[in-house]
This record gives structure tokens, C-alpha cells and sequence, in this order.
């Protein structure tokens, strides 16, 4: 019993000293010193933004209904946008999200395939067997990206608003004078969704963007009630719509205007006031 007792008497005493120790626990200067504060927060990533200039290609075709026989995709080599790209956290904590607005000059088109036993085209749109426009296009898009150093992936949805420059078109049905000319029912003004998928690589300041991007027009390419006398005399009583579809390979350059981690120039200058004029204080 005197030695239950004195064990009891022993951990009552000895408990506050154990205590005591963990909290007097003192780091030597130089430990401190070679600590770097910034080591938790050094791969956040801010909020931050980009603007790059993108070089590609285009495949172009147009979705008709009525469906039309033997439309086929065109290749046009010339695609060029420049693009502002804004990451902002989500709930100020999820880094994932951003917005991607721009300019951008591209071609739309489509061209008919010519049936092999007659040598005669198997469709065509008023005596035309190959069309190409001209076009430019404000596009806007959400995106959603994944940074994982020095990778990145991308994927973008949104829309666009545009205008058709110019047309040019070939066939041997073709009147002349449309050559490069729209009619006047055909649609300039253009809108439509858009999206893709793309993979960065990041070498801060600077990343390459390699996306793929589709474009679907919902602006029919002509009056869907329009009337020709010599191919759709009665398309009055049967609509008929064209839309075109586009899919773009691009390569861009892109330049961080503002840090994409780190600390960033408002941060530094907020921490020099605090140094020099103190930090405030809330009531």
C-alpha cells in the first residue's frame, strides 16, 4: 500500500516537470536562421495571368439538313489568334479555374467529293463543289487547368462571335459572279460554341500551349428559306440549314504577365508597409 501510494505521489510531481520541459523547448539562432519560411506556400499557385499569340491549321467541313452526299473536310494552313488568359482560385482556394478571351482569324468551308464511277460531283451548295471563308472571331472560354511543374493541362468551353470576311468557291455549275461574292442570302454575321483540350509546358515566365479546338457555328450559312429558281426552286416549303464546323491544331506562346507562384509584387509591397509602418491592428 506505502508503495502504491508513493507511485502516486511520484507521478503527481513529476507530471507538471515533464510539462514544464515541452514548453521551455528554445531553438538556437542559427537553426532559425536556416529555416525558409516560404517552404509551405512556395508551390501555391496565384492568381495569375497570360498573354500568348497561337499559330495552326484548320479542318473545316458544314453540317447540312437535309443531309448532302459526299460533303468532305478542307485544310487550311492559316490559323492566328492572340489570347488573354486570367487563373482565378475558386472559393479563393481552388486553383483550377480561369477565363480565356481573345482575337482570332481563321477559314470555314467545305468541299464535295466526286463519285468515282461518273466523275461528277456528288453534291454541291447552288453549283458550288468547294467553299471557303475567310473569318474572324472573338472567342470566350472558360477554362480549367491542372499544373503539375513543368507540365499543364488544359481544357476550354465557352463561345464565340464572328464575322465572315470573304468567299471564295469553285464548281462547274458555279455562276461566275459569286466566285467571290456572297449572295444575298447568305449569313456574314457568326456565332456558335466552342471548346478543347490542350498540354502546356511551363518555363516561367513563359509556356508552350499545344490545343486542339472545335467550333460548331449555330448561324445557318444562308436563309434557310431562301429561293433559287435554277437549283432549290421550292425550298420556301423545305428549310434547309448549314452550319459549319471547324477544328483547329494550334501551337502557342505565351508570357506570364504576373507571377504564377511566389510571391507576388503586391504581396512584397504589402509586407514592406507592414515592416516599416507596422501592421494594423483591428478593434
Amino acid at each position: 500500500m506505502k508503495r502504491f501510494l508513493l507511485a502516486i505521489m511520484l507521478s503527481a510531481f513529476l507530471s507538471p516537470l515533464a510539462k514544464g520541459q515541452s514548453d521551455t523547448l528554445v531553438y538556437t539562432t542559427g537553426y532559425l536562421d536556416s529555416l525558409d519560411v516560404n517552404s509551405f506556400s512556395r508551390k501555391a499557385i496565384n492568381d495569375y495571368s497570360l498573354l500568348g499569340v497561337n499559330y495552326g491549321v484548320t479542318f473545316s467541313t458544314i453540317y447540312f439538313n437535309p443531309m448532302k452526299m459526299g460533303s468532305d473536310f478542307i485544310f487550311n494552313p492559316t490559323y492566328f489568334s492572340i489570347m488573354y488568359t486570367h487563373h482565378e482560385k475558386m472559393f479563393d482556394y481552388i486553383p483550377y479555374f480561369g477565363i480565356t478571351i481573345g482575337l482570332s482569324y481563321s477559314h470555314s468551308g467545305v468541299r464535295f467529293k466526286d463519285n468515282p464511277e461518273t466523275g461528277y460531283p456528288l453534291g454541291y451548295i447552288d453549283g458550288a463543289t468547294y467553299e471557303s471563308m475567310e473569318t474572324v472571331e472573338l472567342p470566350a472560354m472558360m477554362q480549367l487547368h491542372i499544373d503539375s511543374a513543368p507540365f499543364k493541362v488544359l481544357a476550354n468551353l465557352g463561345g464565340y462571335v464572328g464575322y465572315r470576311l470573304s468567299m471564295t468557291r469553285t464548281g462547274e455549275f458555279l455562276d461566275i459572279y459569286y466566285k467571290n461574292r456572297f449572295r444575298d442570302y447568305e449569313r456574314r454575321f457568326d456565332y456558335g460554341v466552342m471548346g478543347g483540350v490542350g498540354f502546356g509546358l511551363m518555363f516561367d515566365p513563359i509556356e508552350i500551349h499545344l490545343n486542339v479546338l472545335g467550333r460548331w457555328s449555330l448561324q445557318n450559312l444562308y436563309e434557310p428559306d431562301y429561293e433559287n429558281s435554277y437549283f432549290h426552286p421550292y425550298n420556301t416549303y423545305y428549310y434547309r440549314y448549314a452550319n459549319p464546323i471547324d477544328v483547329s491544331v494550334v501551337l502557342g506562346v505565351y508570357f506570364q504577365l504576373t507571377k504564377r507562384t511566389g510571391r507576388t509584387n503586391c504581396q512584397l509591397r504589402q509586407e514592406a508597409r507592414d515592416i516599416v509602418y507596422g501592421t494594423p491592428q483591428n478593434d
